[in-house]
């Protein structure tokens, strides 16, 4: 995955110091309830899509761009699923970031699932109990999503 110009300017500045970033996630459902995901091109996993939001930009619109980006599915969020602070990420290079992560539900409305850059190997639509081999950050969102419950904060749980 490219690095955004913004972190590579912070990290001149930084170094390889722990550097909190804003994430944003998705849980993408189409009419038929079927769930998108990507296969990453970083690890060959699949994966729910997500990305970092540029700085000023709103999380739901930064989600619907990323999703786009990466998928060429248009979509609308409509609820926030889940707000969560990820245990830190040390990079190959030495680099340590960590994110807080706003997951969307979102519901698709048009575009059609294909790779549409080059963070992904591969794009489709899911059936919710046929899913492939998730991590458990994909799986919990996947859940919290299904369950239909409001918003979810990690430490209190539903609020």
């Amino acid at each position: 995955m490219p690095t955004p110009d913004f972190i590579r300017e912070l990290r001149a500045d930084i170094g390889t110091k722990l550097l909190p970033l804003p994430g944003v996630s998705a849980i993408v459902l189409d009419d038929e309830g079927r769930v998108l995901l990507g296969r990453r091109s970083d690890t060959g996993r699949w994966a729910i899509i997500g990305g970092i939001p540029e700085p000023g930009e709103q999380p739901a619109a930064a989600i619907v761009r990323e999703v786009y980006e990466e998928t060429a599915v248009r979509c609308v969020p409509e609820r926030v699923i889940l707000v969560q602070a990820l245990e830190p990420i040390v990079y190959p290079n030495g680099d340590v970031c960590q994110f807080m992560d706003v997951c969307f539900l979102c519901r698709a409305v048009g575009g059609e699932a294909r790779v549409n850059d080059d963070e992904s190997l591969d794009v489709g639509w899911f059936e919710p109990d046929a899913l492939p081999d998730l991590e458990d950050f994909a799986l919990n969102r996947i859940k919290q999503a299904a369950a239909g419950g409001p918003t979810w904060f990690e430490g209190i749980g539903r609020a």
